[in-house]
């Protein structure tokens, strides 16, 4: 099975000068706990995930108005349509993160795929797997 089977295709995403506040409003209206941060050409450049912002933003007392280039991750991980989900599974567990910025043969943005993406349409002994070496990172 290939990531693009499964990602989620043309997520909402936000920019590094993008408030912490837009980028919960976009968490919350689309319920997801992350959102990929582009350049202007439409790259990954980091991933502010709900965690970033209440940790890194709100229990440091920071304003609605930091920009997420403050808090986010820009050690993310990415993938590509056409890999295989075993093979970025076996990343996603290396360097012990659930969710990865799938990126198109030009380096654009076109997807996320997250553990529970994994955990919803792949094998069983894959998510077992998957779920129990991230919880054991953390």
């Amino acid at each position: 099975m290939q990531v693009q089977e499964i990602m989620t295709r043309d997520p909402a995403c936000c920019g590094p000068n993008s408030t912490i506040q837009d980028a919960a409003r976009i968490m919350a209206d689309k319920s997801v706990g992350s959102v990929p941060v582009l350049n202007d050409a439409g790259e990954p450049v980091g991933i502010v995930t709900d965690r970033d912002i209440c940790c890194g933003a709100v229990a440091k007392g920071r304003t609605n108005e930091t920009p997420v280039s403050e808090v986010m991750s820009t050690d993310l991980l990415t993938t590509t349509p056409d890999e295989d989900v075993s093979s970025c599974c076996d990343k996603m567990e290396e360097r012990q993160v659930r969710r990865a910025v799938v990126t198109d043969n030009t380096g654009k943005c076109c997807g996320m795929i997250a553990q529970a993406d994994i955990a919803r349409d792949a094998d069983g002994e894959e998510t077992a797997e998957l779920v129990q070496e991230m919880s054991l990172g953390t």
